[in-house]
């Protein structure tokens, strides 16, 4: 089965990060990222710009009606994500719990819904 690993965090937390700390959380997600792929579970998974690149699009009187940033305002913001094929939502939820994103951040959990 598959599913979504969305990572929430404060990206407001990479204002003020030293090169030394970012090789450090790189190092983290591409060590998750191997063991990942070593149990078999990796389908796909990558960082997000920050929200203020994001562009939201809503239909709205048959029109489409775009505003700059995220759709929503929180403490917490999308910042990747990782797709999975694990056995089971026990698997998916240990694997989520490995994620860096976990140690500061939310990691959310979806099954993927089968089109």
């Amino acid at each position: 089965m598959e599913y979504m690993l969305l990572i929430y965090e404060d990206e407001s937390g990479r204002d003020n990060v030293t090169g030394a700390q970012i090789k450090e959380v790189m190092g983290a997600y591409q060590a998750y990222s191997q063991d990942l792929v070593d149990a078999g579970f990796m389908r796909a998974g990558a960082g997000l710009e920050r929200t203020s690149s994001a562009t939201t699009v809503r239909m709205r009187g048959g029109a489409p009606d775009t505003t700059d940033g995220p759709f929503d305002t929180t403490s917490l913001q999308l910042t990747g994500y990782y797709l999975v094929d694990c056995p089971d939502l026990d698997a998916a939820l240990k694997a989520a719990a490995k994620c860096p994103g976990a140690l500061h951040g939310a990691v959310e959990v979806r099954p993927v819904m089968a089109m």
